[in-house]
């Protein structure tokens, strides 16, 4: 049985909420399902939903942990266009939905193996319909720079963490991306040298 004990809390989830959101509001369709991948603690996509109402906000996490946060803050806070968290993982063969109207990914492919990115770059193409948008939230590799103090050491840090984890460089993304359909749009500076990078489904 799910108590409030099961909810997680994400100080950076807290912090990035409302620029992200602010992003989000520029590409987001009118009306439609937003599919996220890799929601952990649902601290976002709970104050989205609540912040953009006429959209079905659908959360998803390959952790069970993950999934119990979710469902206990949707038995908080109740939002009635949040759906249940599925169970997804972005590298796996299959995603147990079949449509998404915009897809939405926050600080996933540093955190998971290259397979995850390949993975949710073959899904969008197969699942959103044409000229609808991806977007992706994090830290990048740009034009071969090099990294800022802080992201270089973060990607020391995950380097350490799992070899398979690192900052993405941004042309191999899009490249990845294109070969699904996927093309590369607006790319906007965040706070604390992230990105928010936009694609369209062609």
């Amino acid at each position: 049985m799910l108590s409030p004990d099961d909810r997680r809390s994400s100080p950076a989830a807290l912090r990035n909420r409302d620029p992200i959101l602010g992003a989000l509001r520029n590409v987001l369709p009118a009306k439609g399902t937003v599919l996220e991948i890799a929601s952990g603690t649902g601290e976002h996509i709970l104050h989205f939903a609540g912040q953009l109402p006429e959209l079905t906000w659908q959360p998803s996490d390959a952790s069970p942990e993950a999934r119990a946060s979710i469902a206990a803050w949707m038995t908080c806070e109740n939002r009635a266009n949040l759906l249940p968290p599925l169970d997804i993982d972005a590298a796996g063969p299959e995603w147990p939905i079949r449509h998404a109207d915009a897809i939405l990914a926050i600080n996933l492919i540093h955190i998971s193996p290259w397979a995850a990115t390949l993975g949710l770059m073959r899904h969008a193409g197969e699942i959103l319909p044409r000229g609808a948008p991806l977007l992706l939230y994090g830290p990048f590799r740009r034009g071969g720079a090099a990294l800022e103090p802080s992201n270089a050491a973060f990607d020391e840090d995950l380097r350490l963490r799992d070899p398979a984890w690192g900052i993405r460089d941004l042309d191999a993304v899009a490249a990845v991306a294109e070969a699904q359909g996927l093309i590369l749009g607006p790319v906007r500076a965040m706070p604390a040298n992230n990105l928010t990078v936009i694609f369209t489904r062609a």
